[in-house]
């Protein structure tokens, strides 16, 4: 009974953080060696996946471009978190490549989008990247002598790394507005490239096919930035003052 309840504990588990590593371990049980045939499974369906995606309307960011645009992190793409719709691709793109003709070698670096299939399955912890036309982005740093970091973050994966600002949110249990406080000081003590930053943003805003911008108030006036795109996302959502959030 214990051994029934591992195996869809680790369904759900790998089917909430990849969407397909749920079906690769299930299937895995009909192997003599498990977690090899996970392993191999779980490959094949991800690559499968990248030709497939694009008949449902998704398409996966590149995990080896070089080029303006960069995904931030192999996790993102080893757990299938990468897919957007191909307008959306084209916007990113665009984006970057216009932040990057104004400050050549700047990267603009892409944390969650979504998953390859299935409108309305949820990206957690996200609450609303479950369609393909949402996207998270860095921001962007500079050491403590001002020089501009290219294509790092202050944490490892780009999040939970906020900027110090004042909050009108009261105190409250159900919510994902976490603070972490205690692991602030673990982070890389790199600095907020505002010109950067505000950038962006800005070009973000210019670009019609972007609808929302999610960042915090505090960042907002920080960057002197004034557009109705740009909004708060609500106090029961995750903290915006360590990435940017867009949608379509």
């Amino acid at each position: 009974m214990l051994r029934i309840f591992f195996h869809i504990l680790a369904v759900v588990a790998l089917t909430a953080l990849t969407q397909l590593g749920g079906i690769a371990w299930a299937l895995s049980r009909l192997f003599r060696r498990p977690l090899l045939a996970f392993g191999g499974l779980y490959v094949g369906l991800a690559i499968l996946a990248v030709w497939i995606a694009p008949l449902v309307g998704r398409t996966a960011l590149s995990c080896f471009e070089q080029g303006p645009l960069q995904v931030q992190s192999w996790f993102y793409c080893a757990t299938n978190r990468t897919y957007v719709t191909p307008e959306l691709k084209a916007s990113l793109q665009e984006v970057a490549a216009s932040v990057a003709a104004a400050h050549p070698g700047t990267q603009t670096l892409v944390l969650d989008a979504g998953f390859p299939f299935l409108t309305g399955f949820p990206l957690l912890p996200h609450l609303s990247h479950d369609d393909g036309e949402k996207v998270d982005l860095a921001l962007f740093y500079r050491d403590a002598s001002g020089t501009f970091l290219a294509g790092q973050t202050r944490s490892p994966l780009g999040y939970f790394a906020f900027e110090p600002g004042p909050s009108d949110c009261p105190d409250s249990w159900i919510s994902l507005r976490w603070d972490l406080a205690p692991v602030q000081r673990l982070w890389k003590p790199y600095t907020l490239d505002r010109h950067r930053t505000g950038l962006l943003i800005q070009t973000l805003v210019e670009d019609r096919r972007i609808s929302k911008i999610f960042v915090e108030p505090h960042l907002r006036k920080t960057l002197g930035l004034t557009s109705e795109k740009i909004r708060f996302q609500g106090c029961r959502a995750a903290r915006h003052d360590d990435h940017i959030h867009l949608q379509l």
